[in-house]
């Protein structure tokens, strides 16, 4: 066993926990500070498997800490990104209303906007049609202040950050184990016991398998939600200037397929959301049997089941079906066919689910006198990565017990 007492250490190298070990350095300059991620690489997961979208803040409930932090952690984002050469585009996001429905609950988000103080505008078929000729529907809200970056760029920049300021990022350290005493938390890992004061656990989609090893009381899973993407073939990928989304179902954590400019020029389709039975596989149809054996005896899967079956079952019928999928895409991009679609390589959204099976839509933490666990940080987790990471440092020092404190 090591000598050494690290004074921190975050386990999880995605852009919340380097935000997070960046922020304690900053907190607490000459501080030992120690970053753990199992993979070779950092952002392997969410990080580096998202849209790139920095998100403007709109879908959220007013008062909730998703809304507050993602209006800050926008521009936040878009200032650290242009302090370290990060591309960034500000190409604004349509809303766009396919049918008469869709145009009342465009309403209401644009009341929410208001609320939540986002730069938002009512625009007409017609004025969408002119702003984005391939794109159809019987209205749109224009939000100008959206735009996208390179998500991984920015949690390697954080890794440097981390790195000069005297910080360890060891990467290849997975945790298989976690001791707390009065006085330290010992971390059993691959690489041998590391000891520290105080553990921050940013496990992403092994959340719950983490608080377990923590020996937390556990009264939600981590439900993994396989995002498919589609990359549109060069030469289509003028065919939007802005970002096209869906109106969203409010019932639901996710957004819709949407098309999506990326920072090098390229333009993609996705995701769709399909409930994964692979919580790291990122292949069509992989299977992971512990995965799937711990998600047919979560007692919430039952009820989460009964009410989104309905959606579950497109979802997996377009999952399965590249028409289907390209159905989604033609409500909004009629234009659009099969031959211009290419396959991508998928990400995994990790949902926490409680045991009535309800999503978990905010943050979500736990702690203990010496750990604090975020075993949720949905969507927009990486546009708000700056603002998060800065509480949960504070958190980490402190003992405070809520973020938005």
């Amino acid at each position: 066993m090591s000598d050494v007492i690290h004074d921190h250490v975050v386990v999880g190298g995605g852009i919340v926990g380097l935000s997070t070990a960046k922020h304690l350095l900053a907190s607490r300059p000459g501080s030992d500070v120690r970053v753990l991620d199992k993979e070779q690489i950092l952002a392997r997961h969410q990080t580096g498997h998202n849209s790139g979208v920095i998100h403007s803040g709109i879908y959220y409930e007013p008062g909730s800490l998703k809304a507050r932090m993602c209006r800050e952690g926008a521009r936040r984002t878009e200032e650290y990104a242009a302090a370290h050469d990060i591309p960034v585009r500000l190409i604004g996001k349509l809303l766009v209303a396919t049918d008469e429905r869709e145009l009342a609950q465009m309403e209401a988000l644009r009341e929410r906007a208001d609320i939540n103080g986002v730069a938002a505008e009512v625009i007409d078929a017609g004025e969408l049609r002119r702003r984005e000729p391939h794109v159809s529907g019987l209205g749109a809200l224009w939000l100008p202040g959206t735009g996208i970056t390179d998500y991984r760029a920015i949690a390697q920049a954080m890794a440097d950050d981390v790195g000069a300021g005297g910080g360890e990022v060891r990467t290849g350290c997975e945790v298989t184990g976690i001791v707390e005493t009065a006085d330290e938390v010992r971390l059993h890992t691959s690489g041998g016991v590391v000891r520290a004061r105080h553990v921050v656990f940013c496990a992403g989609v092994q959340a719950d398998r983490v608080a377990r090893l923590a020996g937390l009381p556990v009264d939600f899973a981590i439900v993994p939600f396989r995002g498919e993407y589609y990359d549109v073939v060069p030469e289509r990928a003028d065919l939007v200037s802005s970002l096209i989304y869906p109106i969203p179902d409010p019932s639901l954590p996710f957004l819709g397929v949407h098309l999506t400019p990326t920072v090098d020029g390229g333009l993609n389709v996705g995701p769709n959301a399909v409930l994964g039975f692979a919580r790291e596989g990122y292949r069509k149809f992989s299977v992971d049997w512990r995965d799937a054996v711990e998600l047919a005896g979560f007692r919430g899967m039952y009820p989460l089941a009964r009410q989104h079956l309905r959606t579950g079952a497109r979802e997996l019928r377009n999952s399965v079906w590249k028409t289907g999928y390209l159905r989604e895409c033609q409500k909004y991009a009629p234009g659009l066919t099969a031959e211009d679609l290419t396959p991508r390589e998928a990400g995994i959204r990790a949902q926490a689910v409680l045991r009535d099976g309800s999503f978990v839509h905010d943050f979500l933490l736990r702690r203990t006198a010496r750990t604090l666990h975020v075993v949720n940080a949905p969507s927009p987790a990486a546009t708000s990565a700056l603002p998060i990471g800065e509480a949960l440092a504070r958190m980490a020092i402190t003992g405070e017990d809520h973020i938005g404190a």
